[in-house]
């Protein structure tokens, strides 16, 4: 297991230098000066000379990635151009609120996703099996912001059940979680569905409901086991996406995430967050994918030795 573990990490690496590289290049690509456009229209020359040192753009530019590296390496990300503050405290914090929400989210993709899937595929041709594949094309098709937007009018201004913006407890959590989290269940509901339709066809799964055993009990022991594989697939994807997707729902919900603090770095150009909280979510993302393959090496041991 050690040694797969490994082989996968080693072909991550490519992946983290090409972000980091786009990630540096990023403050580059500005057309002209970068220091002049992020200095502004009427600066001093003293303030721009100050800006292009702080910045670090008076050297070549395979030393100034390599020192941005080295910096990097000793989680040094720099310092805001607004705030003046370190960077990796406020992208932490920002990013410890998107991971909180995401988990919400991925627990109700889950929980809707994974439910809706065995239903659909043991109740195969009924009318429960054409509802939820309505539900999973409808929760495809629905735009998040839309979909938050008609959560907020519905249940807090409405109802007035839950809050319809902020964070400030755990009812907070149930609009954005929904929101975010339905796409992802529409998505696992359909792949589940395939996934148990097709062990539900296997030789060992008739013979293990022909010696007496309950469906039930094959259902949990057999086939929700043998379709772990593609589901944990697209349950890592999907939580790959609500983290790094989570812009419009924390903008729509006024979220203090990571999403929503790139969102305005973007638009004040603050580039050292800009940098900071793109590599944070590359890292994240790839450490993700090494877990995921973790998860299916347990789940099939054979994936070990491929």
């Amino acid at each position: 297991m050690t040694r797969f573990v490994v082989r996968r990490f080693v072909t991550l690496l490519p992946v983290l230098f090409g972000v980091s590289l786009v990630a540096f290049l990023l403050i580059h690509l500005i057309p002209g000066d970068p220091a002049e456009v992020l200095a502004g229209p009427g600066a001093a020359g003293e303030d721009i000379a100050r800006l292009r040192q702080q910045l670090g753009l008076t050297a070549p530019l395979p030393v100034q990635y390599a020192e941005w590296v080295a910096r990097t390496s000793h989680a040094d990300l720099g310092r805001s151009l607004l705030t003046r503050q370190p960077v990796l405290p406020e992208l932490l914090d920002r990013f410890g609120n998107t991971l909180r929400l995401a988990v919400a989210a991925m627990i109700v993709a889950l929980a809707l996703g994974l439910a809706a899937g065995v239903v659909a595929a043991v109740r195969r041709g009924t009318v429960w099996d054409v509802a939820l594949s309505l539900f999973a094309i409808a929760g495809v098709s629905v735009p998040i912001f839309w979909l938050g937007l008609l959560f907020m009018l519905w249940f807090a201004v409405t109802l007035g059940w839950v809050p319809a913006t902020g964070m400030a407890g755990p009812a907070t959590y149930v609009l954005p979680a929904l929101a975010l989290g339905l796409n992802a269940a529409a998505l696992i509901s359909r792949i589940t569905r395939s996934s148990v339709l097709e062990i539900l066809g296997r030789d060992y799964v008739r013979t293990a409901l022909a010696k007496g055993l309950s469906a039930r009990r094959v259902l949990w022991r057999h086939v929700l086991r043998s379709s772990a594989v593609p589901i944990l697939t697209v349950a890592a994807l999907q939580f790959g996406y609500l983290l790094g997707g989570a812009v419009l729902t924390e903008t729509v919900f006024v979220w203090p995430g990571l999403g929503r603090l790139l969102v305005e770095a973007i638009q004040r150009r603050d580039f050292p967050v800009v940098q900071g909280g793109i590599l944070l979510i590359a890292v994240t993302l790839i450490l993700l994918n090494l877990a995921t393959d973790i998860l299916y090496a347990a789940a099939d041991p054979r994936i070990r030795y491929q």
